[in-house]
């Protein structure tokens, strides 16, 4: 199987090595199950294949799931009040809009609506911030109306139009929702420009939105940033073995070795990659958090957490091969807009020395990077305050 490009979230059910829910970051469509068997596993629901193994008592784990949901009532009803914006000149959406011919997702939130708005492009492809979001970004909303978009293909606007808009999803097509939404927004919520950020694939979509459509935007900003997809696994790989050696630890020295650095022929090499990684970066406790959270979503089912990981899978069918297959130095080049970079200081997944080669090699009006210790390549999530701080300091001075 050839290599998969990188900043590509993924959430694979791989029996080789696990019997749990594994969360990477690539999307190797010869690992994917459907989200439902996923989901399925997680909640305990009555999926034969899953649940053909009762314990010996005789309960089940739907039954026990069911059991929950007083637990989960209880804790939707505390996040809807613990996250609530509730000043008087806040902001407080969600809803869909008609982008590309689509009803599509959005969230509206801030504490003022004179505040900067900002546009947060997801991963994945198909991996939406919504269902946890609403937790993870509300220290942000003091400063910046944050808007969060279910993608085409991912999240509630997957469910709202299904499969059969899925031959839509192309990276043009994309590129043209995200400048619509950017043009609704601007109008809407009557500002003359906003704020983009983009993580992982998002910093890829963002990318292209702030070349296309420059005099929309204050500033483009890339975390997570994909910088060259070509080089990406192998210098991932050769960080790990680094970190693994400089530890002293020999299980991930000898399951590294034992898949050698890219390409792979098949699926285990990139798992044991997004294994270390993940573990390295301690990302393995905030990407189970972000199922948490969304479980326990205010007005959230769990027929739109399905939607969230069939999204994924189905976004990464369709856009796997074209980021594949598009030119790396369409990505540089000649930018119109200030673009920052603020990247985790140990990102082992679109790897931190690659993001800064790549910000010192493009053009703009303005430039910086920025690295955050202690950070991977889910930074803007788990250090959101210093991500925050840096966003305030670079990108509100060209706004005020």
């Amino acid at each position: 199987m050839p290599e998969s490009p990188d900043g590509l979230d993924e959430i694979i059910l791989s029996e080789a090595y696990s019997p749990r829910l594994t969360i990477g970051m690539t999307v190797n469509p010869s690992m994917m199950l459907r989200s439902t068997a996923a989901l399925a596993f997680i909640c305990g629901t009555a999926v034969a294949s899953l649940t053909a193994q009762e314990p010996p008592s005789g309960r089940s784990e739907a039954g026990d799931f069911q059991k929950l949901e007083p637990a989960l009532k209880f804790l939707r009803t505390r996040n809807t009040r613990d996250y609530a914006v509730t000043t008087p000149n806040g902001i407080d959406e969600a809803k869909y809009v008609k982008i590309g011919g689509l009803e599509q997702w959005i969230t509206i939130r801030g504490e003022d609506r004179k505040n900067p708005v900002l546009l947060l492009l997801h991963g994945g492809p198909g991996d939406a911030t919504n269902p946890w979001g609403y937790a993870g970004f509300r220290n942000w909303l003091k400063y910046f109306t944050v808007v969060q978009w279910d993608q085409r293909g991912a999240g509630r606007t997957f469910g709202r139009n299904g499969a059969a808009a899925a031959s839509t999803i192309t990276i043009e097509r994309m590129v043209q929702d995200g400048v619509e939404l950017a043009e609704l927004l601007s109008k809407t919520l009557q500002k003359e420009k906003i704020v983009l950020v983009g993580h992982s694939w998002g910093s890829t979509l963002g990318v292209f939105m702030a070349k296309a459509r420059p005099e929309l935007f204050y500033a483009f900003v890339g975390t997570g940033q994909v910088a060259d997809p070509t080089r990406n696994y192998a210098v991932a790989y050769a960080a790990l073995v680094e970190r693994a050696s400089r530890e002293g630890n020999s299980r991930a020295l000898q399951e590294l070795n034992e898949v050698g650095p890219p390409p792979y022929k098949d699926g285990k090499g990139f798992a044991i990659q997004r294994k270390w990684s993940n573990l390295f970066e301690g990302a393995d406790v905030f990407l189970a958090s972000t199922l948490g959270f969304a479980l326990t979503a205010p007005g959230y089912s769990l027929g739109d957490i399905n939607d969230w990981f069939e999204g994924q899978n189905v976004s990464g069918e369709h856009l796997v091969a074209q980021i594949s297959a598009f030119d790396p130095k369409l990505l540089g080049g000649e930018f119109a807009v200030p673009v920052f970079v603020i990247q985790g200081a140990e990102d082992f997944t679109t790897p931190t020395s690659l993001a800064k080669t790549y910000l010192n090699s493009l053009h703009a009006p303005r430039k910086a990077f920025a690295t955050i210790e202690g950070a991977g390549h889910f930074a803007v999530f788990t250090k959101q305050d210093l991500f925050l701080n840096e966003l305030r300091a670079r990108v509100l001075p060209l706004i005020h």
